[in-house]
């Protein structure tokens, strides 16, 4: 059994990996040996990722697909998508091209504001406060203008800050609520240090207040960015007339009744809400982490967002009126296109050159599409053909290269495939039929 070790951050990364297979690894050399496959060869390159974060071992790949043919406000795209799943990237393609002789697919930014708090513990007068809150507001304001500089000139930086009475949540409890706009950044970093100044510039200024008291017992708790963003809100659409849907031996009223009914279910039934929305984030993460963007603040905004009326929904919706169909999600999506990992991880500012260079706001706009169909896909086989058909044909190769099928194998059994069910078990008992 391994004991712990001190100074693990402080070994090179010979070091961390030989005391790992020592003390870890089954078979230490043949761990080690798994590890350096993954490793570049550029010694500059694999530098550059081993410095991403802290004790890197090795690379851990994903696979980087696209998906093309996307039509977008008239402008057409090839989406690059990073993900392990089978059949996310050929259903998001398949949706792009159902909708590109429809109009394609429209989107806009509604609004791009993000936020943060400084919380506070406050036990006095909440009147006495307010009245310092006010009177050093200014200050506070002003004391940030160094961090603020070079985000104005771009035409961002801080939008508001007020004083948050939240004591009916929670006894002796406020906040300083921020917003800003931080244009094509994240903005992370930068919305952090203004809340830290606030902080700083607050406990200062409250030193010197007649209105605070030591009795009061003001005390910032923490300062930090959220990540829910629910004024930070995206749009997608797609539409087109009710007769153009007709497929899989559907009329175009019985198909757009039916998928329009799944929705509703999803806006719904929590359990089936749940799924329905993670296949919209198949699509979105892809895009996200293909872009060097953080993945987790993505979730959890947008599982945050679906729950904002008490109860979590579907975060698309569907509607058949007057002959049309339409179909459209509403998210919010907090991400950049400057900073971080951006402008660092050559295959990410190669998928910023594959999408055109966008900004913030048109990248905010091609994650939302490529939710939307993503959804659409997985809602037009679940109220047709079924899932498990289009994804099992998907899955076909991990089950073999499972198997340790050869090629030969393989292209007999995507043939013998196109007209059986996909299973583990089938795929078992076709490559034993093969195999002497």
């Amino acid at each position: 059994m391994s004991t712990p070790i001190s100074g693990f951050s402080k070994l090179s990364k010979s070091q961390k990996i030989s005391w790992l297979a020592e003390n870890y690894f089954n078979d230490a050399q043949a761990g080690i040996r798994v590890l350096q496959q993954y490793w570049n060869s550029d010694q500059k390159l694999q530098q550059l990722h081993d410095e991403f974060i802290e004790n890197t071992i090795s690379n851990y790949y994903l696979p980087l697909g696209v998906a093309p043919n996307f039509a977008i406000n008239d402008k057409m795209y090839a989406i690059p998508m990073a993900i392990e799943e089978s059949s996310v990237v050929a259903a998001a393609s398949n949706a792009a091209k159902f909708w590109l002789d429809k109009g394609g697919f429209k989107a806009k930014v509604i609004q791009s504001v993000k936020n943060g708090q400084v919380h506070l513990n406050f036990y006095g007068d909440s009147a006495r406060l307010e009245a310092f809150f006010n009177e050093v507001k200014p200050t506070l304001l002003a004391d940030c203008e160094s961090i603020t500089t070079n985000m104005r000139k771009r035409g961002g930086g801080i939008l508001d800050l007020e004083l948050r009475n939240k004591t009916q949540e929670l006894a002796g409890y406020y906040q300083l609520h921020a917003t800003f706009e931080t244009l094509d950044a994240m903005g992370a970093n930068f919305i952090n240090s203004c809340l830290e100044q606030f902080a700083s510039s607050l406990l200062r200024e409250a030193a010197k207040s007649t209105l605070i008291t030591e009795e009061d017992r003001l005390e910032v708790v923490m300062s930090i960015l959220s990540n829910y963003v629910p004024e930070c809100i995206v749009r997608a659409e797609v539409s087109c007339p009710v007769n153009e849907l007709a497929q899989a031996g559907m009329s175009g009223q019985e198909f757009a009744t039916k998928f329009a009914r799944a929705v509703q279910i999803a806006q719904t039934e929590v359990r089936r809400a749940v799924t329905h929305n993670k296949g919209i984030m198949n699509g979105i993460d892809a895009v996200v982490l293909a872009t060097g963007n953080d993945f987790r603040a993505v979730e959890a905004g947008v599982h945050a967002y679906a729950s904002k009326d008490g109860h979590y929904r579907s975060l698309t919706h569907a509607a058949v009126s007057d002959g049309v169909f339409r179909f459209w999600i509403e998210i919010p999506l907090a991400i950049g296109t400057v900073g971080g990992l951006t402008k660092l991880h050559p295959l990410v500012k190669l998928c910023f050159e594959m999408l055109g260079n966008p900004g913030a706001k048109e990248l905010m706009q091609i994650m939302a599409v490529a939710g939307l169909a993503q959804n659409f896909a997985a809602l037009r086989s679940l109220t047709t053909t079924g899932i498990q058909k289009g994804h099992m044909k998907m899955h076909l190769m991990n089950i073999l290269n499972q198997l340790e099928a050869t090629p030969q194998e393989k292209e007999a059994a995507i043939e013998h495939f196109k007209a059986n069910t996909v299973s583990h078990a089938a795929a078992v008992s076709f490559l034993e039929s093969l195999r002497p």
